[in-house]
């Protein structure tokens, strides 16, 4: 094997590419968060057929690391009403919260999506999947859904939204100077190496 064969260039990331964590900021930064009681979380664990001493991934069966919201707040780039709270929280790992997104956990969880757990090989899948239906159940008419637009006043909400486009609009002004800076940088490199 030759050297190159083995070598790639490290992507160089741009100002631009983090405009879904500006979306995403913009959402959680107005979702309310409310902290469960002891006996909620009981409750949400022994549904996911769980309890604090065996608590794993709802979607894998592997090592937990984190709460995922199991309903979406954010779609297409919008909060959908759904806040954090333990109706909409499932413990997960890195691998299935980061692989599932925004979608909806059923269209997810059996699709070929990268490191979804069909695409891993979970065993035992049929039995993860009914008892996140059970969640689900029990969690449907329990879950909070705001309609955030008609709660708070429409100057308001109007206001956060117009905030969000500056910043994109800021941004892509920011990465138009960033690409010259690179291609004069990248010249200059040339230039050097003559």
């Amino acid at each position: 094997m030759r050297n190159i064969d083995i070598f790639q260039v490290p992507q160089p990331t741009t100002v631009m590419a983090r405009t879904s964590s500006i979306t995403n900021a913009f959402v959680n930064g107005i979702i309310p968060s409310i902290t469960p009681t002891e006996k909620e979380i009981g409750v949400v664990l022994d549904l996911l057929g769980m309890n604090a001493d065996t608590i794993c991934c709802a979607y894998c069966g592997g090592h937990y690391s984190e709460w995922d919201h199991f309903r979406p707040i954010v779609k297409d780039k919008k909060p959908t009403g759904y806040i954090t709270e333990i109706n909409n929280l499932v413990p997960s790992c890195n691998k299935c919260n980061s692989s599932k997104g925004n979608r909806k956990w059923r269209e997810w969880i059996e699709s070929s999506a990268k490191l979804s757990p069909k695409t891993r090989g979970v065993e035992g899948l049929n039995t993860i999947v009914e008892r996140l239906e059970t969640y689900e159940r029990y969690t449907n008419d329990k879950c909070v859904c705001l309609d955030f637009e008609n709660i708070v006043s429409k100057t308001k909400w109007e206001e956060h939204w117009n905030n969000h486009k500056k910043l994109l609009y800021e941004m892509r002004q920011a990465q138009t100077l960033s690409n010259e800076i690179k291609n004069e940088l990248a010249q200059y490199v040339k230039t050097q190496k003559k």
